[in-house]
């Protein structure tokens, strides 16, 4: 498990969160970071309901970390592979009546190109964009995800946190956030002297998992993924895969082995469950071959980066006949679309038509798929959109009959901010408040439902709909300060008084809210003018 990183124009911070969580080497001092005494897992100092506070309080902060991707259709991929597994555990007892509902049970994408998955405490996984782009399947991705939701459901993370007392727990969360701010100032060596100087520096105890628990999540998430109809021979190809690439550990490309150590026992004990087991074929790999080349693209934003990639499928010829050959044209398949992708973010529209048509005819050669031919319609909608084309952008997504996605609804929201006219913006607005009427933590949608209330004119609902942007990212600073803001509008202009009241309700909530958690951060009383970390 790698820490979750900042970078910034002082280079890479340690976030506080992976510094303390996770005990690894910082990047200054190289001093070891182990994180405070925090309970037994079966005792009652950290019980579920402990454990999912500290994880949301971490994740608090890492998803206002810029690092922190919400991409709608790599979300949607990685969760149409990880809520398979979910069900799953549940229907083999892996998931309890304890931790069902009180566990969030999510996934998130972190834009680092580095190959990594981390689980935190109460149910949360951070997946790297770099894990994505170097699968070949959606198997192997699920063999990561079964076994890092295996370290969740049998406890690992509470089971390596032992302690004294409640108060030690939530002392151990108000470090963490005081870490995390003091790593955003752009300093390694403020946020080094912040962790050496803490707690931590005096528990001498590792978060990483011992053998015995790699060992028992290779295992539960063997028979996790089996059970979900996934093809286990996606673990051992993802450990034989990991294998090769171990002499890269060193350069900082592969954080996960060191987290997640290789031994030839958990390869051979994988391989054992495997020839038990009859030959599932795998599924998807168009699909997966564009996911992984979405993920290539976006992992790393640099002009170079994406000069590389324009040239993926340059001089590669149609591949023909199966076998092999097949498997080489899922990998130009990805190619083209790495290439249209990056073309479109360096504005080169002539060459990301031409890589777009290219990965089109790729696709019909190989027999068409549902769910690839749907990923080139958005990546179409995605070069109208950058080319203010709106007309473009809504033709290619008509073509989606039927569908009602999440994605699609994003994508009509964007096109509908570059069109000229006003009544796809209220279409598009009206869509997007139905979505968040039953989806109220969709911080996106909410970012994206402002900009359309701005374009309609509409000043105080674009102010309400930023400050729940912010709540639903966890910063209840920022949404307490957007709301505060539009209820001094309300009250200097002529405006709509149920929204003002809505507004005026919400505010109070958010405070009550504010107030609850600076309770748990200090809980023998916060200091006057004590605030939560951002």
């Amino acid at each position: 498990m790698k820490p979750f990183v900042r970078r910034c124009r002082h280079g890479i911070v340690l976030s506080a969160v992976a510094a303390a969580l996770l005990g690894l080497t910082s990047p200054a001092g190289h001093a070891q970071v182990n994180l405070p005494s925090l309970g037994d897992s079966v005792s009652e100092d950290l019980d579920v309901g402990s454990e999912r506070r500290i994880g949301e309080q971490v994740m608090r902060q890492i998803r206002l970390d810029p690092d922190y991707l919400e991409d709608p259709l790599l979300e949607e991929y990685l969760q149409a592979i990880w809520a398979p597994l979910v069900q799953a555990a549940k229907q083999l007892g892996n998931i309890g009546d304890e931790t069902r509902d009180r566990f969030a049970w999510e996934t998130f994408l972190v834009r680092d190109r580095s190959v990594n998955a981390f689980a935190l405490p109460g149910g949360f996984v951070g997946v790297h964009l770099g894990l994505i782009a170097m699968t070949s399947s959606r198997d192997e991705l699920a063999s990561v995800l079964a076994h890092e939701l295996s370290h969740v459901t049998q406890r690992h993370i509470a089971r390596r946190m032992t302690g004294d007392s409640r108060s030690s727990l939530l002392a151990t969360a108000a470090m963490l956030a005081g870490l995390v701010a003091a790593s955003r100032g752009g300093n390694a060596n403020v946020a080094n002297a912040a962790i050496v100087g803490s707690q931590a520096a005096a528990a001498q105890m590792s978060l990483n998992f011992s053998r015995d628990m790699e060992r028992e999540a290779d295992r539960v998430g063997f028979n996790v993924m089996n059970h979900a109809d996934f093809a286990p021979a996606g673990m051992v190809s993802m450990f034989e895969r990991m294998e090769q690439a171990y002499h890269l550990m060193d350069s900082g490309n592969y954080p996960y082995l060191r987290s997640h150590p290789l031994t030839s026992e958990r390869i051979g004990d994988a391989r054992i469950r495997l020839g038990t087991l009859d030959f599932v074929r795998p599924r998807g790999m168009a699909e997966h071959a564009l996911m992984a080349a979405r993920s290539r693209v976006l992992m790393d934003q640099r002009a170079e980066a994406w000069t590389q990639l324009q040239n993926l499928d340059a001089g590669t010829r149609d591949a023909q006949g199966d076998g092999s050959m097949q498997a080489k044209s899922y990998e130009q398949l990805g190619a083209r679309y790495a290439s249209a992708l990056a073309s479109i973010k360096m504005r080169d529209w002539p060459r990301a038509e031409k890589a777009m048509r290219s990965a089109e005819l790729t696709l019909q050669q190989l027999g068409g798929d549902v769910q690839a031919t749907r990923l080139l319609r958005y990546l179409r909608a995605e070069l109208a959109l950058a080319r203010d084309k709106a007309g473009d952008g809504f033709a290619a997504l008509r073509l989606l009959t039927g569908e009602q996605s999440r994605p699609l609804l994003l994508a009509h929201a964007q096109l509908a901010m570059v069109d000229s006219g006003s009544a796809s913006a209220r279409e598009a607005a009206s869509d997007l408040q139905t979505h968040l009427s039953v989806n109220a933590n969709d911080a996106p949608a909410w970012s994206q439902l402002a900009q359309l209330w701005n374009k309609l004119d509409q000043p105080l609902r674009a102010v309400r709909a930023q400050g729940e942007a912010r709540a639903a990212a966890g910063d209840l600073n920022g949404a307490i300060d957007r709301l505060r803001s539009g209820l001094r509008q309300s009250r200097s202009r002529d405006v709509d008084q149920i929204e003002a009241e809505v507004i005026d309700a919400r505010l109070r909530a958010l405070l009550y809210q504010r107030r609850q958690l600076l309770s748990e951060l200090y809980p023998r009383g916060a200091p006057a003018g004590a605030e939560l970390p951002n």
